[in-house]
């Protein structure tokens, strides 16, 4: 798969006063390290680095940063933005190699239309992410998991998953993905007719206790 490429210019400044200045020309501070090489600081353009963060791989998008001529692989990771706007604040980019297999994290969707749920069931995703094994190029933009046939009780997992060649799965397989809950009011109902249940056979044994006390009246 093709990489994304991205200017990087060196930077000299640090410090909070320095930082500053250089979002409000547009640009982020970053830092670029990995694979025994010294670390460098940088600036990347905002809206250059939004664009590829917004893409469908995102975060796994293979970037080649060009840097005073020269080219290195890189993927972004730590990123982080103003908690308010939403801006990007800082990035690291992590040095990677083609042939070198990496840790990433790939969205999972689910896909068709669930029985369970037709029949009033309640939907609940409980991993909307797994980690997997894999070179930068082989990262998979999401794993897709079909629910069509899951019913009323019922769960996907991990192992359900269809994995592509080249990809290692590091979840447990037995993790569960999602499941179908029964619908609350049904759950609601169930639990108000067995205590009604129990108030009914309760009361036989209150009244049977009324003979023996008034033959020991007697």
């Amino acid at each position: 798969m093709a990489d994304v490429k991205l200017t990087a210019e060196r930077r000299t400044a640090a410090g909070k006063g320095p930082a500053g200045r250089i979002r409000r020309e547009g640009l982020v501070p970053a830092v670029v390290y990995g694979l025994g090489t010294e670390s460098v600081p940088v600036t990347v353009k905002a809206r250059d680095l939004g664009t590829i963060l917004a893409s469908e791989r995102g975060v796994n998008t293979l970037i080649t940063l060009e840097i005073d001529g020269s080219s290195q692989l890189a993927l972004a990771r730590q990123i982080q933005r103003n908690p308010i706007k939403g801006t990007l604040v800082h990035v690291d980019f992590v040095r990677v190699r083609a042939d070198q297999t990496i840790q990433a994290e790939v969205p999972v969707r689910l896909t068709g239309d669930a029985e369970g749920v037709a029949r009033g069931g309640v939907l609940e995703q409980l991993l909307h992410t797994v980690t997997v094994d894999a070179r930068p190029a082989d990262i998979p933009d999401s794993l897709e998991l079909d629910i069509s046939e899951v019913q009323i009780g019922g769960s996907v997992r991990v192992s359900d998953l269809t994995i592509p060649a080249g990809v290692a799965v590091r979840n447990e397989p037995e993790a569960v993905v999602a499941q179908i809950s029964a619908p609350r009011v049904a759950e609601e109902e169930a639990v108000a007719a067995e205590g009604a249940e129990g108030e009914a056979g309760a009361a036989p044994a209150e009244g049977a206790a009324a003979p023996a006390a008034e033959a020991s009246e007697s």
